[in-house]
């Protein structure tokens, strides 16, 4: 029997050094473009993939972790799990994925606790599935050609029912992993790797009763590969002696998250991932090669040496990034360097060291966060905001963005290029600017944004000026489908030289006599979507970003701005996965946005915005924020929230507009929305707005949706 590679990688950045995939992916979709022609790039994208890890020193590829969506959507396919709805459609894989015009896409939601938006699957009682094992199979013969031996990687059958909300379903999903396994077996494949990243979080006894059940039976199946279960995002817990006490032959650990487990894994690989595929900092070598040490005390028959989690969530290389600092880019390593990193240690495994395995994180003293301070009770600020701001019922508002067009695009890339002198560029800003106000204006929206059209990204845009903060030219890490962004490196203390947005706020105001809400990321979130330093406490470092926020809040104030919203989209994001931290993790987020905030007076109306996190889950937390007015996810994923809302003590606008879909709702269907909205809502704390900001639409999308937006919310209007 083949024995595991002494290095691997769980996955690798699947969009291209260059975004090479987003490029594709929007010329398909614009109709530049075949079907074909996208099927070639992600062809080369793989070969390129498999070359650049064989030529680091990877002994174990994988195979199959390339999507042109998502991972979960492919799980999907493989397991013939496409709603009936979607089958007709042209291309049901992308009608899954964006919809189409008269057809709703699938909800989405944070793939556990990254920013990475997988889809949810659909897997109900009358789901008739059927193993199309096209995909990994194709992908396995590609290598092949080329030379290479690859390990093909799938979801794992616990976690896709699990993410599926249908346990119940997986003694029906088993026949097909296990007709998968077959099929692998036929093609000469060695090993095959199944991810239950679900086993890092608490898992009910039915559920770890599922896991050994699960691999029980698939150890059982005679013509097979050998099985790697990996888990990551944390410790496996009670999981793992339910998958030892299984046939399976490598089981994955993260050590960057969790430490080395008092378990007995005689026979077993293991498989260690001592290099954190989360963040973008050295591994410390002395550590990773005493946890590797330590492994010896669990009995395991071999150990490899691997990522914590895929590399899907790290840019590509640091060596395209000359602009960097040297003294910080020394620091880093991305992909590529992870790799090596890996190859390294790897290569380190006969002459390990004796001594023990030392937990990570700093050993600095947790400060004593500033005080909130205090504003008003909420009834006493609606009614300084009521007086102040003079809005309808339903006020329709949007979360902040308007499209980012194509040419504002280029004169940000000929500023920094030196083409285009600042002040020309922020004429094109101004332009757009009333752009978006005009156009909102001339809709019938009660409350404006400016459009955020200086911004390049919501967290970007702030670290460029913060100090603290260095970011990246090529360091692109995927959202979802074709989005990529660009995290910050957070490396020192954060300060704030200036303001930030109060200029483009008061030119905002000029336009207009409606109310203009300035625009703010939250600290967490800020935090959440940057590679943070890792010699302080997480929570020390957001109430660093909470004082520079709060003095913006201060200073848009200071300017006569009426409404700020402070947007905290992460703060589900960052919940930790075990239920036994989430307390603690809960209270200083929603201290550090109260710090944030709370300066501001009674008749200055805070709003703040989550969206596609399961916020249903933390609601108490969020209405902890105190915010006056929360905007909220809710039209992808089926208005799902409603259910949780009773009790919510302030303004809400549960989305009736998903913006990550290319379909413009009709005002029948946003009116249905606001219908549900008003049976579990009273109509004087009911807003209406999109899903998420409106950054990545068109214009000819974006006035056709807040048109019908709005005509849905004046019929409901003449009825409260």
């Amino acid at each position: 029997m083949t024995p595991f590679p002494t290095s691997t990688v769980l996955g690798y950045p699947r969009i291209g050094p260059r975004r090479e995939l987003k490029q594709a992916l929007e010329s398909y979709w614009d109709g530049r473009s075949t079907r074909a022609e996208l099927e070639r790039t992600g062809a080369e994208l793989r070969a390129r993939t498999w070359h650049r890890l064989a030529g680091l020193g990877l002994e174990g590829l994988p195979s199959n972790t390339f999507s042109l969506y998502d991972h979960v959507l492919d799980t999907a396919v493989l397991l013939s799990a496409v709603p009936e709805r979607y089958r007709e459609a042209a291309d049901p894989y992308f009608a899954m994925a964006r919809g189409t015009d008269g057809l709703a896409p699938l909800r989405m939601t944070k793939w556990f606790d990254t920013n990475y938006h997988s889809l949810v699957p659909e897997l109900g009682p009358e789901t008739t599935l059927k193993l199309d094992a096209a995909k990994p199979l194709g992908e396995i013969r590609e290598a092949r050609a080329l030379g290479y031996e690859t390990r093909p990687v799938f979801v794992g059958p616990v976690t896709f029912v699990l993410l599926a909300g249908a346990l119940d379903r997986l003694d029906d999903v088993l026949p097909l992993y296990e007709e998968l396994l077959g099929e692998l077996a036929a093609e000469g494949v060695a090993w095959a790797q199944l991810d239950e990243p679900a086993l890092a979080a608490d898992r009910t006894p039915e559920e770890l009763a599922a896991v050994r059940a699960a691999y029980d039976r698939l150890g059982a199946v005679r013509a097979r590969p050998r099985l790697f279960v990996a888990s990551y995002f944390g410790e496996l817990g009670a999981a793992l002696p339910a998958l030892a006490a299984t046939p399976v032959e490598a089981i994955g650990l993260d050590l960057v998250r969790g430490g080395v487990p008092a378990a007995d894994l005689t026979g077993k690989t293991v498989v260690a991932g001592v290099v954190s595929g989360r963040d973008v900092w050295r591994t410390p070598t002395e550590r990773a090669l005493s946890a590797l040490a330590a492994l010896s005390a669990t009995g395991a028959e071999r150990v490899a040496v691997s990522t914590s989690c895929s590399l899907l969530h790290v840019p590509h290389d640091v060596a395209d990034e000359p602009e960097l600092d040297p003294g910080l880019r020394a620091r880093l390593a991305f992909a590529d360097q992870k790799v090596a990193e890996v190859v390294a240690l790897a290569g380190a495994l006969d002459d390990l060291p004796a001594a023990g395995f030392q937990e990570s994180g700093p050993s600095v003293a947790l400060a004593d966060p500033p005080p909130a301070g205090g504003r008003a009770p909420y009834p006493v600020r609606a009614a300084a905001q009521a007086a102040r701001l003079g809005l309808p019922p339903l006020p329709v508002t949007t979360i902040g963005s308007f499209p980012q067009t194509g040419e504002l695009r280029a004169a940000r890339a000929a500023v920094a290029a030196g083409t285009l002198a600042e002040d020309a560029y922020e004429r094109r800003v101004e332009a757009e600017i009333e752009r978006a106000i005009r156009l909102q204006e001339r809709l019938g929206l009660d409350v404006l944004v400016h459009g955020e059209p200086e911004r390049n990204d919501m967290v970007q845009y702030f670290a460029e000026r913060l100090d603290g903060f260095a970011v990246t030219g090529n360091g692109w890490v995927q959202s979802y489908g074709s989005r990529c962004t660009r995290p910050p490196i957070l490396h020192g203390d954060v300060r704030r030289p200036a303001p930030i947005t109060v200029r483009w706020a008061e030119y905002a105001r000029s336009l207009t006599d409606r109310p203009v809400k300035g625009m703010l990321t939250g600290p967490v979130t800020i935090v959440a979507w940057s590679f943070r330093r890792d010699d302080l406490p997480l929570r020390d470092v957001v109430f660093q970003v909470a004082e520079a926020v709060r003095e913006e809040v201060a200073d848009l104030e200071a300017a006569g701005v009426p409404i700020i919203q402070v947007d905290e989209p992460a703060l589900r994001e960052l919940l930790p996965l075990r239920r036994a931290a989430q307390e603690e993790y809960l209270e200083w987020a929603v201290a550090a946005y109260r710090r944030a905030t709370s300066g501001a007076g009674d008749s200055t109306q805070i709003h703040t915005h989550l969206c596609y996190s399961d916020a249903d889950q933390i609601l108490a937390a969020i209405d902890g924020l105190d915010a006056d007015v929360t905007t909220i996810e809710s039209a992808r994923s089926g208005a799902r929230i409603l259910g949780a809302v009773e009790g919510f003590g302030r303004g809400l606008g549960p989305g009736v507009y998903d913006i990550h879909s290319p379909r413009v709702p009709s005002a029948e269907e946003v009116e249905d929305l606001l219908r549900r909205t008003l049976r579990a809502l009273p109509a004087g704390r009911v807003w209406v707005n999109p899903d998420c900001g409106l950054k990545t639409r068109t214009y000819e999308q974006v006035e056709a949706a807040l048109a019908n937006v709005v005509e849905a919310a004046r019929r409901l209007r003449a009825e409260v």
